[in-house]
Protein backbone atom coordinates (compact mmCIF):
# COMPACT_ATOMS: atom_id res chain seq x y z
CA UNK A 1 0.00 0.00 0.00
CA UNK A 2 1.07 3.54 -0.51
CA UNK A 3 2.54 6.10 1.68
CA UNK A 4 -0.92 8.27 2.21
CA UNK A 5 -0.15 9.04 -1.28
CA UNK A 6 2.50 10.78 -2.73
CA UNK A 7 0.97 13.55 -4.37
CA UNK A 8 0.60 15.76 -0.90
CA UNK A 9 -2.22 18.03 -0.02
CA UNK A 10 -2.13 21.49 -1.54
CA UNK A 11 -2.30 24.02 1.06
CA UNK A 12 -5.69 25.45 1.75
CA UNK A 13 -6.50 28.91 0.76
CA UNK A 14 -7.30 31.94 3.43
CA UNK A 15 -10.88 32.01 2.08
CA UNK A 16 -13.31 29.41 3.61
CA UNK A 17 -16.85 28.30 3.39
CA UNK A 18 -19.16 27.72 6.31
CA UNK A 19 -20.78 24.55 5.44
CA UNK A 20 -23.18 22.58 7.56
CA UNK A 21 -21.73 19.52 9.08
CA UNK A 22 -22.15 16.06 7.01
CA UNK A 23 -25.00 14.11 7.37
CA UNK A 24 -24.37 10.60 8.58
CA UNK A 25 -25.54 9.07 4.99
CA UNK A 26 -23.43 11.33 3.12
CA UNK A 27 -20.94 10.57 6.01
CA UNK A 28 -20.52 7.06 5.36
CA UNK A 29 -20.12 7.34 1.64
CA UNK A 30 -16.97 9.63 2.16
CA UNK A 31 -16.08 7.08 4.33
CA UNK A 32 -16.30 4.38 1.92
CA UNK A 33 -15.16 6.60 -1.02
CA UNK A 34 -12.50 8.13 0.36
CA UNK A 35 -10.84 6.70 3.47
CA UNK A 36 -8.43 4.02 3.53
CA UNK A 37 -10.14 2.90 6.48
CA UNK A 38 -11.20 -0.58 6.05
CA UNK A 39 -9.33 -2.77 8.52
CA UNK A 40 -7.10 -5.73 7.22
CA UNK A 41 -6.63 -8.63 9.12
CA UNK A 42 -3.08 -8.22 11.07
CA UNK A 43 -1.56 -6.70 7.75
CA UNK A 44 2.06 -7.32 8.18
CA UNK A 45 5.55 -6.47 6.41
CA UNK A 46 7.72 -8.45 4.62
CA UNK A 47 9.89 -10.71 6.40
CA UNK A 48 13.31 -10.69 5.21
CA UNK A 49 15.65 -12.05 8.02
CA UNK A 50 12.78 -14.43 10.20
CA UNK A 51 11.44 -13.43 13.00
CA UNK A 52 13.37 -12.03 16.10
CA UNK A 53 12.67 -12.60 19.34
CA UNK A 54 9.64 -11.65 20.72
CA UNK A 55 9.51 -8.38 22.56
CA UNK A 56 7.83 -7.05 25.49
CA UNK A 57 4.29 -7.82 25.44
CA UNK A 58 2.40 -5.09 25.95
CA UNK A 59 -1.07 -4.64 26.78
CA UNK A 60 -4.30 -3.22 24.97
CA UNK A 61 -6.45 -4.32 21.92
CA UNK A 62 -4.55 -5.36 18.65
CA UNK A 63 -5.90 -3.39 15.99
CA UNK A 64 -7.39 0.15 17.55
CA UNK A 65 -5.27 2.55 16.53
CA UNK A 66 -6.12 5.89 16.35
CA UNK A 67 -4.48 8.86 14.69
CA UNK A 68 -4.32 11.02 18.10
CA UNK A 69 -2.75 8.06 19.43
CA UNK A 70 -1.21 5.75 16.76
CA UNK A 71 -3.18 4.72 14.20
CA UNK A 72 -3.08 0.83 13.32
CA UNK A 73 -1.37 0.55 10.33
CA UNK A 74 2.44 -0.88 8.73
CA UNK A 75 4.58 0.31 6.79
CA UNK A 76 6.51 -1.92 4.21
CA UNK A 77 8.68 -1.93 1.75
CA UNK A 78 7.16 -4.95 0.18
CA UNK A 79 5.22 -4.82 -3.51
CA UNK A 80 2.21 -6.74 -2.46
CA UNK A 81 -1.04 -5.33 -4.08
CA UNK A 82 -1.27 -1.42 -3.52
CA UNK A 83 -3.94 -0.06 -2.44
CA UNK A 84 -4.80 3.50 -3.39
CA UNK A 85 -4.45 6.34 -0.29
CA UNK A 86 -7.38 8.03 -1.51
CA UNK A 87 -7.79 10.15 2.05
CA UNK A 88 -4.75 12.29 1.82
CA UNK A 89 -4.81 12.72 -1.68
CA UNK A 90 -7.70 14.83 -2.01
CA UNK A 91 -7.36 18.76 -2.79
CA UNK A 92 -7.66 21.02 0.51
CA UNK A 93 -10.77 21.98 1.41
CA UNK A 94 -10.81 25.83 0.57
CA UNK A 95 -12.66 26.36 4.11
CA UNK A 96 -13.44 24.22 7.41
CA UNK A 97 -15.34 21.35 6.47
CA UNK A 98 -17.57 19.27 8.97
CA UNK A 99 -15.74 16.51 10.28
CA UNK A 100 -17.14 12.91 8.35
CA UNK A 101 -17.64 10.53 11.26
CA UNK A 102 -16.66 6.83 10.47
CA UNK A 103 -19.71 4.74 9.51
CA UNK A 104 -19.72 2.19 12.10
CA UNK A 105 -16.71 3.91 13.75
CA UNK A 106 -13.74 2.48 11.23
CA UNK A 107 -12.58 5.32 10.18
CA UNK A 108 -12.12 7.35 12.90
CA UNK A 109 -10.52 3.92 14.91
CA UNK A 110 -6.76 3.88 13.51
CA UNK A 111 -8.04 0.99 10.43
CA UNK A 112 -5.63 -1.12 9.69
CA UNK A 113 -3.76 0.03 6.44
CA UNK A 114 0.20 -0.06 5.28
CA UNK A 115 2.74 2.99 4.48
CA UNK A 116 4.96 1.68 1.84
CA UNK A 117 8.35 2.82 0.78
CA UNK A 118 7.38 2.47 -3.01
CA UNK A 119 5.66 5.70 -3.33
CA UNK A 120 9.01 7.32 -1.91
CA UNK A 121 12.03 7.40 -3.87
CA UNK A 122 13.85 6.66 -0.39
CA UNK A 123 15.95 3.97 0.61
CA UNK A 124 13.05 1.01 1.03
CA UNK A 125 12.21 -0.01 4.78
CA UNK A 126 14.67 -2.42 6.06
CA UNK A 127 12.38 -3.31 9.24
CA UNK A 128 10.22 -5.51 8.46
CA UNK A 129 7.52 -8.49 10.21
CA UNK A 130 6.33 -11.70 9.57
CA UNK A 131 2.63 -11.75 11.46
CA UNK A 132 1.65 -12.52 14.71
CA UNK A 133 1.72 -16.26 15.54
CA UNK A 134 -0.99 -18.12 16.19
CA UNK A 135 -0.37 -17.69 19.74
CA UNK A 136 -0.36 -14.39 19.44
CA UNK A 137 -3.88 -12.37 20.20
CA UNK A 138 -5.68 -11.53 16.53
CA UNK A 139 -6.17 -8.11 16.18
CA UNK A 140 -9.67 -6.16 17.31
CA UNK A 141 -11.80 -5.25 14.07
CA UNK A 142 -10.83 -1.27 13.37
CA UNK A 143 -14.43 -0.36 14.43
CA UNK A 144 -13.71 -1.13 18.21
CA UNK A 145 -10.96 1.49 18.97
CA UNK A 146 -10.75 5.09 18.71
CA UNK A 147 -8.88 7.68 17.08
CA UNK A 148 -8.01 9.55 20.00
CA UNK A 149 -7.45 6.84 22.15
CA UNK A 150 -6.52 3.12 20.90
CA UNK A 151 -3.28 1.55 21.72
CA UNK A 152 -2.83 -1.20 19.66
CA UNK A 153 -0.77 -4.20 21.31
CA UNK A 154 -1.15 -7.92 21.86
CA UNK A 155 -3.46 -8.81 24.51
CA UNK A 156 -1.85 -12.19 24.32
CA UNK A 157 0.63 -13.61 26.80
CA UNK A 158 2.69 -15.27 24.17
CA UNK A 159 3.53 -12.57 22.09
CA UNK A 160 4.02 -13.26 18.29
CA UNK A 161 7.53 -12.46 16.46
CA UNK A 162 8.43 -9.11 16.77
CA UNK A 163 9.73 -6.65 14.64
CA UNK A 164 13.30 -7.72 13.26
CA UNK A 165 15.16 -5.19 15.18
CA UNK A 166 19.38 -4.30 14.39
CA UNK A 167 20.12 -3.49 17.86
CA UNK A 168 20.98 -6.63 20.01
CA UNK A 169 20.09 -5.27 23.66
CA UNK A 170 17.01 -6.33 25.39
CA UNK A 171 14.20 -3.89 26.85
CA UNK A 172 14.49 -2.86 30.39
CA UNK A 173 12.02 -5.02 32.32
CA UNK A 174 8.95 -2.60 33.43
CA UNK A 175 9.98 -2.08 36.63
CA UNK A 176 13.46 -0.63 36.76
CA UNK A 177 14.76 2.29 34.64
CA UNK A 178 17.58 2.30 32.20
CA UNK A 179 21.19 4.25 32.43
CA UNK A 180 21.67 7.27 30.95
CA UNK A 181 23.91 7.42 27.97
CA UNK A 182 27.15 9.87 28.36
CA UNK A 183 26.17 13.27 27.47
CA UNK A 184 29.26 13.61 25.40
CA UNK A 185 30.33 10.44 24.13
CA UNK A 186 30.20 9.53 20.72
CA UNK A 187 27.97 7.07 18.29
CA UNK A 188 27.61 3.89 19.34
CA UNK A 189 29.23 1.82 17.20
CA UNK A 190 27.31 -0.40 14.53
CA UNK A 191 27.74 -3.22 16.09
CA UNK A 192 27.06 -2.36 19.99
CA UNK A 193 24.41 -2.16 22.19
CA UNK A 194 22.69 0.01 24.94
CA UNK A 195 19.94 0.38 26.74
CA UNK A 196 18.07 3.44 26.96
CA UNK A 197 18.74 6.46 28.96
CA UNK A 198 17.68 7.21 32.95
CA UNK A 199 13.99 9.15 32.27
CA UNK A 200 15.97 11.33 35.11
CA UNK A 201 18.77 10.33 36.94
CA UNK A 202 18.21 12.74 39.66
CA UNK A 203 15.11 10.73 40.90
CA UNK A 204 15.64 7.73 43.04
CA UNK A 205 14.95 3.89 41.26
CA UNK A 206 15.76 0.66 41.29
CA UNK A 207 19.51 -0.10 39.35
CA UNK A 208 18.70 -0.94 36.04
CA UNK A 209 20.33 -3.48 34.33
CA UNK A 210 23.93 -3.31 33.39
CA UNK A 211 24.63 -3.11 29.68
CA UNK A 212 27.39 -5.50 28.34
CA UNK A 213 28.56 -2.58 26.15
CA UNK A 214 28.54 0.23 28.76
CA UNK A 215 29.38 -0.35 31.87
CA UNK A 216 26.59 -0.41 34.87
CA UNK A 217 23.61 1.66 34.91
CA UNK A 218 22.66 4.76 36.34
CA UNK A 219 19.90 4.82 38.03
CA UNK A 220 16.58 5.85 36.61
CA UNK A 221 12.78 6.56 38.11
CA UNK A 222 11.02 3.21 37.44
CA UNK A 223 7.77 4.51 35.85
CA UNK A 224 6.77 1.39 34.00
CA UNK A 225 2.77 0.80 34.64
CA UNK A 226 2.68 3.64 36.85
CA UNK A 227 -0.46 5.77 36.60
CA UNK A 228 0.16 9.39 35.42
CA UNK A 229 0.35 11.57 38.45
CA UNK A 230 -1.90 14.24 38.20
CA UNK A 231 -6.13 15.00 39.66
CA UNK A 232 -7.62 12.21 40.05
CA UNK A 233 -10.69 14.02 39.19
CA UNK A 234 -11.53 14.24 35.46
CA UNK A 235 -13.80 17.12 35.16
CA UNK A 236 -13.31 20.67 34.54
CA UNK A 237 -12.04 22.04 38.03
CA UNK A 238 -9.94 24.68 36.98
CA UNK A 239 -6.51 25.12 38.88
CA UNK A 240 -6.50 27.47 42.16
CA UNK A 241 -4.65 31.15 42.17
CA UNK A 242 -1.35 31.16 41.41
CA UNK A 243 1.24 33.99 41.97
CA UNK A 244 1.20 36.35 38.93
CA UNK A 245 5.05 35.36 38.39
CA UNK A 246 6.69 31.94 37.29
CA UNK A 247 6.33 29.15 39.63
CA UNK A 248 9.27 29.36 42.82
CA UNK A 249 11.74 26.98 41.94
CA UNK A 250 12.02 23.61 43.38
CA UNK A 251 15.00 21.57 44.46
CA UNK A 252 17.94 21.40 42.50
CA UNK A 253 18.10 19.48 39.22
CA UNK A 254 20.71 18.61 37.09
CA UNK A 255 22.31 20.64 34.97
CA UNK A 256 21.20 20.24 30.68
CA UNK A 257 24.17 17.58 29.42
CA UNK A 258 26.33 18.63 26.92
CA UNK A 259 25.19 18.62 23.24
CA UNK A 260 25.93 15.53 21.99
CA UNK A 261 26.97 15.23 18.09
CA UNK A 262 25.00 15.92 15.07
CA UNK A 263 23.93 13.24 12.67
CA UNK A 264 25.53 9.97 14.53
CA UNK A 265 24.36 6.91 14.21
CA UNK A 266 22.83 5.15 17.50
CA UNK A 267 21.70 1.85 18.24
CA UNK A 268 18.68 1.58 20.63
CA UNK A 269 16.72 -1.03 22.86
CA UNK A 270 14.06 -3.00 21.47
CA UNK A 271 11.39 -1.14 23.46
CA UNK A 272 10.94 1.90 25.06
CA UNK A 273 7.77 0.66 27.08
CA UNK A 274 8.94 0.92 30.54
CA UNK A 275 9.22 4.80 29.55
CA UNK A 276 5.28 4.37 30.33
CA UNK A 277 3.61 6.49 33.41
CA UNK A 278 0.29 5.15 32.44
CA UNK A 279 -0.72 1.75 31.42
CA UNK A 280 -2.03 1.31 27.56
CA UNK A 281 -5.85 0.21 27.26
CA UNK A 282 -6.75 -2.67 26.63
CA UNK A 283 -9.87 -4.59 24.98
CA UNK A 284 -11.91 -3.89 27.94
CA UNK A 285 -11.38 -0.11 27.82
CA UNK A 286 -12.52 -0.58 24.09
CA UNK A 287 -15.08 -2.31 24.39
CA UNK A 288 -16.95 0.58 27.24
CA UNK A 289 -16.13 2.86 24.73
CA UNK A 290 -18.45 1.19 22.42
CA UNK A 291 -21.15 0.74 24.41
CA UNK A 292 -21.04 4.13 25.51
CA UNK A 293 -21.03 5.15 21.87
CA UNK A 294 -18.48 8.50 23.01
CA UNK A 295 -16.43 8.54 19.70
CA UNK A 296 -16.36 11.43 18.08
CA UNK A 297 -18.45 14.88 19.46
CA UNK A 298 -22.19 15.10 18.84
CA UNK A 299 -23.61 15.76 15.59
CA UNK A 300 -25.00 19.02 17.58
CA UNK A 301 -21.92 20.54 18.85
CA UNK A 302 -20.98 20.13 14.81
CA UNK A 303 -22.41 23.24 14.34
CA UNK A 304 -19.44 25.19 16.13
CA UNK A 305 -17.17 24.39 13.24
CA UNK A 306 -17.56 27.25 11.54
CA UNK A 307 -17.42 29.29 14.61
CA UNK A 308 -13.44 27.91 15.03
CA UNK A 309 -11.09 30.40 14.92
CA UNK A 310 -8.84 31.02 11.79
CA UNK A 311 -7.10 33.97 10.68
CA UNK A 312 -3.95 33.78 8.41
CA UNK A 313 -1.27 36.00 7.94
CA UNK A 314 2.11 37.01 7.11
CA UNK A 315 4.59 35.20 9.00
CA UNK A 316 6.76 37.93 11.16
CA UNK A 317 10.32 39.32 9.70
CA UNK A 318 12.65 37.66 10.62
CA UNK A 319 15.42 40.16 12.70
CA UNK A 320 18.14 39.64 14.74
CA UNK A 321 17.34 37.98 18.44
CA UNK A 322 13.63 37.73 17.58
CA UNK A 323 11.85 34.80 18.62
CA UNK A 324 8.39 34.40 17.03
CA UNK A 325 5.87 31.71 16.43
CA UNK A 326 2.93 30.68 13.99
CA UNK A 327 0.39 28.45 14.59
CA UNK A 328 -0.03 26.25 11.13
CA UNK A 329 -2.84 24.52 13.20
CA UNK A 330 -3.01 20.96 15.47
CA UNK A 331 0.61 20.80 16.98
CA UNK A 332 2.63 22.45 13.83
CA UNK A 333 4.14 25.85 14.35
CA UNK A 334 6.39 27.95 12.47
CA UNK A 335 9.16 28.84 15.11
CA UNK A 336 11.66 31.54 14.19
CA UNK A 337 14.41 31.32 16.77
CA UNK A 338 18.11 32.22 16.60
CA UNK A 339 18.36 32.98 12.95
CA UNK A 340 16.74 29.90 12.48
CA UNK A 341 13.37 28.67 11.18
CA UNK A 342 12.02 25.28 13.04
CA UNK A 343 8.97 23.14 11.98
CA UNK A 344 7.05 21.24 14.76
CA UNK A 345 5.51 18.56 14.07
CA UNK A 346 4.73 19.46 10.44
CA UNK A 347 1.40 18.23 8.97
CA UNK A 348 0.14 20.26 6.07
CA UNK A 349 -2.14 16.91 4.86
CA UNK A 350 -6.11 17.29 4.58
CA UNK A 351 -6.65 14.37 5.84
CA UNK A 352 -4.70 11.90 8.20
CA UNK A 353 -4.59 7.67 8.62
CA UNK A 354 -7.71 7.17 10.46
CA UNK A 355 -9.12 10.65 11.14
CA UNK A 356 -11.92 13.16 9.54
CA UNK A 357 -10.54 15.48 7.35
CA UNK A 358 -9.37 18.37 9.12
CA UNK A 359 -11.79 21.11 9.63
CA UNK A 360 -9.79 24.06 9.67
CA UNK A 361 -7.66 24.81 6.51
CA UNK A 362 -3.43 24.84 6.90
CA UNK A 363 -2.88 28.37 8.88
CA UNK A 364 0.48 28.42 6.73
CA UNK A 365 0.64 27.86 2.83
CA UNK A 366 3.68 25.45 1.76
CA UNK A 367 4.42 27.99 -0.52
CA UNK A 368 4.68 30.80 1.84
CA UNK A 369 7.22 29.04 3.98
CA UNK A 370 10.80 30.66 4.21
CA UNK A 371 13.44 28.13 4.01
CA UNK A 372 13.36 25.26 6.26
CA UNK A 373 15.80 25.26 8.76
CA UNK A 374 14.99 22.43 10.83
CA UNK A 375 12.29 20.24 11.95
CA UNK A 376 11.62 18.65 15.44
CA UNK A 377 9.34 15.85 15.89
CA UNK A 378 8.05 14.61 19.06
CA UNK A 379 6.87 11.33 18.36
CA UNK A 380 5.51 8.94 15.67
CA UNK A 381 1.66 9.33 15.80
CA UNK A 382 0.37 9.65 12.28
CA UNK A 383 -1.39 13.52 13.58
CA UNK A 384 2.15 14.58 14.31
CA UNK A 385 4.40 12.78 11.57
CA UNK A 386 2.56 12.90 8.30
CA UNK A 387 4.69 10.99 5.58
CA UNK A 388 2.70 13.32 2.84
CA UNK A 389 4.32 16.46 4.62
CA UNK A 390 7.75 15.17 5.25
CA UNK A 391 8.10 14.23 1.31
CA UNK A 392 7.83 18.13 0.37
CA UNK A 393 11.26 18.55 2.73
CA UNK A 394 14.43 19.03 0.89
CA UNK A 395 16.33 15.78 1.99
CA UNK A 396 19.41 17.50 3.79
CA UNK A 397 17.07 19.14 6.04
CA UNK A 398 18.20 19.03 9.79
CA UNK A 399 15.54 16.85 11.55
CA UNK A 400 15.75 15.84 15.22
CA UNK A 401 13.43 12.84 16.19
CA UNK A 402 13.36 10.99 19.67
CA UNK A 403 15.18 7.74 19.79
CA UNK A 404 14.61 5.10 17.82
CA UNK A 405 13.33 7.22 14.91
CA UNK A 406 15.72 7.99 12.83
CA UNK A 407 15.55 5.03 10.73
CA UNK A 408 11.94 6.07 9.32
CA UNK A 409 13.93 9.34 7.86
CA UNK A 410 16.68 7.96 6.93
CA UNK A 411 14.96 5.02 4.56
CA UNK A 412 13.36 8.01 3.04
CA UNK A 413 16.74 9.62 2.14
CA UNK A 414 17.28 12.48 4.73
CA UNK A 415 20.89 12.23 5.44
CA UNK A 416 20.83 14.70 8.61
CA UNK A 417 18.75 12.82 11.40
CA UNK A 418 19.84 13.43 14.81
CA UNK A 419 18.62 10.85 17.18
CA UNK A 420 18.00 11.98 21.21
CA UNK A 421 17.36 10.22 24.40
CA UNK A 422 15.39 11.74 27.21
CA UNK A 423 17.73 14.83 28.37
CA UNK A 424 19.94 14.92 25.78
CA UNK A 425 21.12 17.81 23.63
CA UNK A 426 21.86 18.69 20.44
CA UNK A 427 23.35 21.93 18.61
CA UNK A 428 22.46 23.70 15.08
CA UNK A 429 24.44 26.53 14.10
CA UNK A 430 22.23 29.68 13.69
CA UNK A 431 22.56 33.51 12.42
CA UNK A 432 22.72 34.38 15.71
CA UNK A 433 24.53 31.66 17.01
CA UNK A 434 24.34 27.80 17.95
CA UNK A 435 20.53 27.02 18.91
CA UNK A 436 20.08 24.15 21.50
CA UNK A 437 17.64 21.46 21.00
CA UNK A 438 16.92 19.48 24.55
CA UNK A 439 14.93 16.55 24.26
CA UNK A 440 12.53 16.35 27.46
CA UNK A 441 10.40 13.55 28.38
CA UNK A 442 6.50 13.37 28.31
CA UNK A 443 3.59 11.06 29.39
CA UNK A 444 2.61 9.87 26.27
CA UNK A 445 3.53 6.64 23.97
CA UNK A 446 4.33 5.30 20.51
CA UNK A 447 2.78 3.47 17.86
CA UNK A 448 2.94 3.33 14.20
CA UNK A 449 2.13 -0.02 13.08
CA UNK A 450 1.11 -3.02 14.48
CA UNK A 451 3.91 -4.67 15.83
CA UNK A 452 5.84 -1.07 16.46
CA UNK A 453 4.12 -0.17 20.22
CA UNK A 454 7.13 1.68 21.91
CA UNK A 455 9.37 0.98 19.72
CA UNK A 456 10.65 4.50 19.34
CA UNK A 457 10.38 7.56 22.70
CA UNK A 458 7.83 10.20 22.64
CA UNK A 459 8.50 13.18 23.90
CA UNK A 460 8.80 17.29 23.82
CA UNK A 461 12.08 19.81 23.21
CA UNK A 462 13.33 22.93 24.74
CA UNK A 463 14.66 24.92 21.99
CA UNK A 464 17.38 27.89 23.82
CA UNK A 465 18.25 30.71 21.59
CA UNK A 466 21.82 31.74 21.69
CA UNK A 467 20.78 34.81 23.82
CA UNK A 468 18.75 32.60 25.92
CA UNK A 469 15.11 32.48 24.58
CA UNK A 470 13.88 29.23 25.53
CA UNK A 471 10.81 27.54 23.49
CA UNK A 472 9.50 24.51 24.81
CA UNK A 473 6.90 22.93 22.66
CA UNK A 474 5.12 20.15 24.41
CA UNK A 475 3.92 17.29 21.94
CA UNK A 476 0.95 14.86 22.70
CA UNK A 477 1.57 14.81 26.85
CA UNK A 478 -0.79 13.68 29.59
CA UNK A 479 -0.30 15.77 32.81
CA UNK A 480 2.31 14.92 35.47
CA UNK A 481 5.54 14.89 37.08
CA UNK A 482 7.70 15.91 34.31
CA UNK A 483 6.86 19.37 33.81
CA UNK A 484 8.07 20.18 37.38
CA UNK A 485 11.46 18.31 36.36
CA UNK A 486 11.60 20.07 33.33
CA UNK A 487 11.28 23.42 34.79
CA UNK A 488 13.75 22.91 36.77
CA UNK A 489 15.99 22.25 34.43
CA UNK A 490 15.60 24.64 32.06
CA UNK A 491 14.29 27.64 34.13
CA UNK A 492 13.02 30.93 32.62
CA UNK A 493 10.79 29.07 29.79
CA UNK A 494 9.36 32.04 27.89
CA UNK A 495 6.78 30.53 25.93
CA UNK A 496 5.30 27.14 26.37
CA UNK A 497 3.46 25.50 23.46
CA UNK A 498 1.07 22.71 25.33
CA UNK A 499 -1.68 20.78 24.24
CA UNK A 500 -5.36 21.55 25.01
CA UNK A 501 -7.61 19.34 22.85
CA UNK A 502 -8.68 15.41 22.07
CA UNK A 503 -9.21 14.33 25.72
CA UNK A 504 -12.55 13.10 26.16
CA UNK A 505 -13.24 10.54 27.38
CA UNK A 506 -11.42 11.74 29.97
CA UNK A 507 -11.01 8.17 31.94
CA UNK A 508 -9.42 6.90 29.04
CA UNK A 509 -7.25 9.52 28.00
CA UNK A 510 -6.41 11.45 30.90
CA UNK A 511 -2.46 9.76 31.06
CA UNK A 512 -1.99 10.83 27.80
CA UNK A 513 -3.71 14.12 26.49
CA UNK A 514 -3.93 17.03 29.16
CA UNK A 515 -7.42 19.12 28.87
CA UNK A 516 -7.19 22.91 29.54
CA UNK A 517 -6.90 22.89 33.04
CA UNK A 518 -4.17 20.43 32.65
CA UNK A 519 -2.59 22.60 30.32
CA UNK A 520 -2.90 25.57 32.84
CA UNK A 521 -1.16 23.66 35.79
CA UNK A 522 1.29 22.33 33.51
CA UNK A 523 2.38 25.93 32.45
CA UNK A 524 2.72 26.54 36.01
CA UNK A 525 4.98 23.90 37.30
CA UNK A 526 7.15 24.48 34.04
CA UNK A 527 7.07 28.27 35.07
CA UNK A 528 6.66 29.51 32.02
CA UNK A 529 6.07 32.94 30.96
CA UNK A 530 3.32 32.59 28.22
CA UNK A 531 1.25 29.86 27.62
CA UNK A 532 0.44 28.80 24.07
CA UNK A 533 -2.61 26.34 23.25
CA UNK A 534 -2.46 23.98 20.64
CA UNK A 535 -3.91 19.68 19.55
CA UNK A 536 -7.28 21.66 18.87
CA UNK A 537 -9.45 22.94 16.29
CA UNK A 538 -7.84 21.56 13.40
CA UNK A 539 -8.63 17.41 13.90
CA UNK A 540 -11.67 16.12 15.83
CA UNK A 541 -9.94 13.57 17.63
CA UNK A 542 -12.09 12.56 20.39
CA UNK A 543 -15.52 13.66 22.74
CA UNK A 544 -15.30 17.12 22.88
CA UNK A 545 -17.98 19.61 21.46
CA UNK A 546 -15.10 21.66 18.91
CA UNK A 547 -15.12 25.14 20.68
CA UNK A 548 -14.90 23.63 24.35
CA UNK A 549 -11.09 23.61 24.66
CA UNK A 550 -11.11 27.50 23.93
CA UNK A 551 -13.71 28.36 26.54
CA UNK A 552 -12.13 26.54 29.21
CA UNK A 553 -8.30 27.48 29.21
CA UNK A 554 -9.48 31.28 28.72
CA UNK A 555 -12.01 30.08 32.46
CA UNK A 556 -9.19 27.81 33.40
CA UNK A 557 -6.67 30.80 32.97
CA UNK A 558 -8.51 33.89 34.32
CA UNK A 559 -8.24 31.34 38.06
CA UNK A 560 -4.97 31.68 37.94
CA UNK A 561 -4.66 36.05 38.37
CA UNK A 562 -1.75 35.84 35.75
CA UNK A 563 -2.11 38.32 33.08
CA UNK A 564 -4.49 37.87 29.68
CA UNK A 565 -1.94 38.86 27.63
CA UNK A 566 0.32 35.69 28.47
CA UNK A 567 -1.91 33.49 27.28
CA UNK A 568 -1.57 33.29 23.20
CA UNK A 569 -4.95 31.68 22.43
CA UNK A 570 -4.13 31.80 18.57
CA UNK A 571 -6.37 31.42 15.79
CA UNK A 572 -5.18 28.98 13.20
CA UNK A 573 -2.84 31.07 11.07
CA UNK A 574 -1.83 34.05 13.78
CA UNK A 575 1.49 34.53 14.85
CA UNK A 576 2.97 36.27 18.03
CA UNK A 577 6.62 38.31 18.56
CA UNK A 578 8.27 37.18 22.45
CA UNK A 579 9.08 40.59 23.37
Amino acid sequence: MTDHAEQADPAEPAERPRPLPATPESATRDSAASDPAAPESATSESATSGPAAPGPATSGPAASGSAALGPVASESATSGPAVPEVATSEPSSPGPAAPEPAASGSAALGPVASESATSDPAVPEVATAEPSSPGAAAPEPAASGSAALGPVASGSGAPGPAVPEVATSEPSSPGAAAPEPAASGSAVPEAATSEPSSPDPAAPAAAAPESPTSGPAAPGPATSGAAAPGPAASGAAAPGPAASGPAAPGPASPEPTAPRPLYEVRRWPRSFADRLTSPLPGVRAVARLAREGRLRASVESLRQIPELPFEPGPLPLPAPGRTAVTWAGHASWVVRIGGLTVLTDPVWARRILGTPARVTPVGVRWEDLPPVDAVVISHNHYDHLDAPTVKRLPRATPVFVPAGLAGWFRTRGFTRVTELDWWEAAELPGEDGPVRFDFVPAHHWSKRTLTDTCRSLWGGWVITAPGGRRVYFAGDTGYGHWFRQIGRRYPGIDLALLPIGAYEPRWMLEGVHTDPEDAVRAHQDLGARVLAPMHWSTFLLSAEPPLEPLRRIRAAWETTGRPREELWDLPVGASRVLE
